[in-house]
Order: structure tokens, then sequence, then C-alpha cells
């Protein structure tokens, strides 16, 4: 398994095989290879043809397997695609030092920004989902990680940004104009905040955690951000995978105003900025999709 993380556990074949076996032998001896997932939390095994086996990377990720468990099953009925089923949480043991999970399988392949076959019709999709998870009413969701206000991203935003500047010879696709990027940046803080109560976002909406297939969104998985805060925040796909004309349909159909829209534009810019630097060398899908948003935003 290769590394993203200071601090990564010790993940391979052997380790699942034997958790499988100590905790789950009824799934045990089904085929298991891992799955090239571009998630970065998360190492990902498929388990025969319709499971799953999700461990976290590294310890920071630890507690979205409660999270995941405690939530996916009441969230499910209440969206119109298919989302994650936990079907058993392991414990640590074997020498890994984290509970785990084994999942059943979602069909579809992760989209790749300016590849999607029909745009539009995937983001009058995944707009359908967005508006049915505000609406989701279930008491007591976490705050979403990414669901407060953009000032608490300034300082990381403005080092990822001093970061890139010193990259510039080492960026494919050439140098970011960082002054622009300083300049969309503070235009976002400068939005009004999001002042109705907070709703429930999946707060992660990148293309490797959603699912497609025939031109449809058929999934959407990786719920380990999601909870309550600004709708702002599920915006951030109309940068990282919908060409202009997708975008505005993803807009209008969510009927997103001009401050919820900057602000959106806003996070996925931030969240785009520190990825590209962070996983230059250790996640080329993540670096590439963080460098496709940039671009995005500086030209739109």
């Amino acid at each position: 398994m290769d590394r993203m993380h200071a601090g990564e556990a010790d993940i391979d074949d052997d380790l699942v095989r034997r958790l499988l076996t100590g905790q789950f032998p009824q799934w045990a001896d089904l085929p298991l290879q891992p799955f090239p997932s571009p998630g970065t939390v998360n190492a990902v095994y498929r388990l025969g043809e319709h499971l799953a086996v999700r461990l976290p990377r590294v310890e920071w990720g630890v507690d979205d397997v409660e999270t995941e468990h405690r939530w996916l099953p009441r969230l499910a009925p209440l969206l119109p695609v298919p989302i994650p089923e936990v079907l058993g949480k392991g414990v640590p043991a074997e020498g890994f030092p984290w509970p785990w999970s084994v999942c059943r399988w979602l069909a579809g392949a992760n989209p790749v920004e300016g590849r999607l076959d029909d745009p539009e019709a995937v983001a009058k999709d995944l707009a359908r989902f967005v508006a049915a998870f505000r609406r989701v009413e279930l008491p007591g969701g976490p705050a979403a990680y990414r669901g407060g206000p953009l000032e608490r991203l300034d300082a990381a935003t403005r080092e990822a940004i001093g970061r890139l500047g010193e990259l510039m010879d080492e960026l494919e696709g050439g140098p970011i104009d960082t002054a622009a990027a300083t300049a969309a940046w503070e235009s976002a803080l400068r939005a009004p905040a999001h002042a109705g109560p907070p709703v429930w976002v999946h707060a992660d909406l990148m293309p490797g955690n959603l699912l497609v297939e025939d031109g449809r969104l058929t999934g959407v998985i990786d719920f380990a951000t999601a909870g309550v805060g600004d709708p702002a925040c599920d915006l951030i796909a109309a940068w990282n995978l919908f060409p202009p004309a997708a975008r505005e349909v993803f807009r209008d159909a969510l009927g997103a105003d001009d401050a919820m829209w900057e602000r959106g534009r806003g996070r996925a810019l931030s969240m785009a900025l520190v990825q590209l630097p962070y996983y230059l060398e250790t996640n080329p899908s993540i670096a590439a999709n963080a460098r496709h948003v940039i671009d995005a935003v500086l030209t739109g």
C-alpha cells in the first residue's frame, strides 16, 4: 500500500485476510484484492463481487468509522441514490490498531473531470442528492467537517498559496497565478455568511466519492465528513467535476444565490490549494483534480 501520510498503519492483503478470518469467517474465503481508490484516509479492498473492506490508514480517520456506522443506516432511506451499507464493524486485532468496516459494494465508477458522457444529467442527479440531503431532519447531527465559516480556512489557504509559489517549476501545467488565487480567496471571504440554520451536507463531494454508470449518478460514498453546516460546502462539485454549462445547471437546480455560490467557489478553491502541494507526489489523481479546480476557479 502506497503511503500518503506520516503515521500510516501497515496494511496489506495478509493483514486483511487475517482480520476477516478472525472476525468475519463467513467472508474470509472470498477473493480479495486491493482497490485503487483515489481516497486519502482509508485503504479499500474489494471482497468477492458484492463487498468492500475499508480500513483507516491514519489515526485521524478512526472516528469516521463510528460516524458512518451510526448515521449511514438513518440517512440511506432519505436519499435518492444508494450510499454505503455497513454490514460489519471490525475491531482492532492482528496488529491493526483501529476499528474497520465491511460494506456492501456499490455499482459504478468514479467520474473524471472533463470525461463525463452527459455532464448536465449528472449535474441534475447530484443536485437532487444535495437537495434531498439538505431536507434531512435527523436530530443530533454532528457538525460537518467542512461546514463552518470560510474564515477558519484562511491561514491554511494562505499557507498553501505560499507553498505553491515555491513549487512553480514542479507543477504540471505550469505555475499557479498566486496573486489571482489570493484575490479569488479574498473575494470568497467577503461573501455574506450563511444566515439560516445549518443543514445536512456531505461536505466532500469530490469525484472520488461519486459513482456514475451509463451517464448517470448511481451512488455517493464516504460520509466521514457529513453533518450539519453551511449548504455552500456541497457546491464544490461545480468546479471539481462539471464544465461551465453543467456548472450552471447544478447551480440553477439548487437555487444557489450569489453569496452561497461565492462561498462554495471559495471552499472548492481552498481545498484544491491545500491538496495540490500535499498530494503532488503521493496521489496523482487528487493532485490533478486540485489543479483542475484551481484553473476552473481562476478562469471562470
